[in-house]
């Protein structure tokens, strides 16, 4: 996209306590490591109890934790780790994306959109990163990224976090995502300053297809409202304050990042 809010999403970045995409019965465990059990997606699909959807959301991810934690066939943990590029984001999106934040599912469905989102937009992400960490800090450490990563910096970094969710520290993966959604966010209000001093940014700048806020990465829209991002970004006062919205939900999705991981090591996150 040619201007600078519409290139950093469709403006549909929400707040994580919204939910990262607009969007019991069956197995206890996925019937094979990249798939959800059928029978869970239909009893949600077929308008089951909330009290049973989020039963099945905690189970899920429960048992998907565990069969990476107990595995050593890295296929397995491949095959995991690219659930949403091989079997689409739907899947796990009817089992997690309404989970609250401070909830196992909650916390694999925002560490499955933050990959998903640093995949999809490497080289905006990693502009991101170097306005947002200029000097490196502890945050470059906590996060294991280089100070002015490359955009393959940026799609290791993501398969390198949400890898260590299931096959390391779940606590330190949390604190890694915690801290690279902090420096971006840092990096989004820099851009907006920009913007509302000088203008919208031009092609190729730092900017990306959509944001991961604590729970919301979305598709891109709908022809519609897209044209009605691109209207707005050409205002630069609008374009700015645009980016600056972003900016706060990555903050509150690093705020949540941190909850979760302060609630796994108390043995609290279920």
């Amino acid at each position: 996209m040619s201007t600078s809010a519409s290139r950093y999403g469709s403006g549909s970045v929400r707040s994580s306590r919204e939910g990262f995409i607009a969007s019991g019965t069956g197995s206890s465990r996925p019937a094979r490591p990249a798939q959800v059990d059928p029978a869970i997606v239909e009893g949600l699909s077929g308008g089951a109890d909330p009290q049973e959807i989020d039963e099945m959301s905690h189970v899920s991810a429960a048992a998907l934790l565990d069969r990476v934690h107990h595995s050593e066939d890295p296929e397995i943990v491949r095959r995991v780790l690219t659930i949403v590029d091989t079997e689409g984001v739907d899947i796990i999106a009817e089992l997690w994306s309404r989970s609250q934040p401070d909830s196992l599912p909650g916390m694999l469905w925002r560490l499955y959109m933050l990959r998903t989102w640093m995949n999809r937009n490497q080289e905006s992400v990693s502009q991101l990163w170097r306005m947002g960490e200029p000097v490196a800090t502890s945050a470059s450490a906590v996060a294991g990224i280089d100070q002015a990563p490359s955009a393959e910096d940026i799609a290791r970094t993501a398969d390198s976090i949400l890898s260590g969710a299931f096959t390391g520290d779940f606590a330190v993966a949390l604190e890694r995502a915690a801290a690279f959604t902090d420096v971006t966010a840092a990096g989004l209000r820099v851009e907006a300053k920009r913007v509302a001093h000088h203008g919208a940014a031009t092609p190729g700048s730092a900017t990306t297809e959509s944001g991961p806020d604590a729970g919301s990465i979305s598709h891109s829209g709908d022809a519609r409202s897209n044209a009605a991002s691109r209207k707005a970004a050409r205002d630069p006062q609008t374009a700015a304050a645009r980016l600056m919205h972003m900016a706060g939900n990555l903050t509150a999705t690093s705020s949540d990042f941190l909850h979760g991981a302060r609630l796994w090591r108390q043995g609290k996150l279920e």
